[in-house]
């Protein structure tokens, strides 16, 4: 089982699919391990070396309780796992909080960036456009989560389980760690420095983490490229795969500097 010692030692836990080049490297979202992205891993290790990691606190990976956990420090677990590996440069796909990670990776690390996906993100609340008061209250009953991800109908023809409501085995503690290290996120002022070709993907009927973000990173990222998917919630990625992987893969096979 293959680990990445983090800069305070800490290890972090990935896991390699595929054997294409170059590199890509998946990020999921707040307190979820590597298994938010079982339901559609397949689509991208075809094509590339894909790499998926345990945030720390969740999964395989350590769960220290300490002060040490935040967005841009989440990105420096994800440079360690890229110099485990030996891997000089990658493509970063990141949803939700793995996009906050995405957005930190992409400014402190430019030159081990090839290409950005950012899905389902946001800038920060400082700067962005919060969820709804009513939408966070709703975290809290039976099944609230799921019906943020996926839309009534997919529920009622996939009841689960799915792999995008949180980690079951992630300490309390971690999981307020990982609530606090997203909701502490704002890179507003360094957005405008990213340099790799990005695309942002969101779903229209997003309210747990509101579209209108995705118009936000857009302006604010240089030549960004934005893709709304019509219909679809915060885990438009398995629920509209079809279209959602297929943006991702042409994003990615094309040619340097377009």
């Amino acid at each position: 089982m293959p680990y990445a010692l983090a800069s305070d030692q800490t290890a972090i836990h990935y896991q390699v699919h595929g054997e294409g080049a170059p590199t890509l490297l998946l990020l999921a979202g707040q307190a979820n391990s590597r298994h938010w992205w079982d339901p559609v891993l397949e689509d991208f290790s075809a094509v590339f070396r894909t790499v998926t990691l345990d945030y720390r606190g969740t999964g395989c990976s350590a769960k220290p309780d300490t002060d040490s956990y935040s967005t841009r420090g989440f990105a420096e677990d994800v440079r360690a796992v890229l110099d485990h590996l030996g891997a000089a440069r990658a493509h970063v796909y990141g949803t939700s909080m793995g996009g906050r990670v995405a957005q930190w990776f992409a400014v402190d690390h430019p030159d081990r960036l090839d290409r950005l996906v950012l899905g389902c993100t946001s800038p920060g609340d400082a700067h962005g456009v919060p969820r709804d008061p009513a939408i966070t209250e709703q975290l809290t009953r039976p099944g609230g989560l799921a019906e943020l991800m996926y839309s009534p109908d997919w529920l009622a023809t996939h009841p689960g389980p799915h792999s995008t409501l949180g980690d079951p085995g992630m300490p309390g503690y971690a999981r307020r760690r990982h609530r606090f290290a997203s909701a502490r996120h704002d890179s507003w002022a360094v957005l405008d420095q990213i340099a790799a070709p990005t695309l942002i993907l969101h779903g229209t009927e997003d309210v747990f983490n509101p579209a209108a973000n995705a118009k936000l990173l857009a302006e604010r990222i240089p030549r960004a490229r934005l893709e709304l998917i019509e219909g679809a919630r915060h885990a438009y990625f398995e629920e509209f795969r079809a279209r959602a992987s297929r943006l991702v893969l042409d994003f990615l096979a094309e040619s340097p500097g377009i």
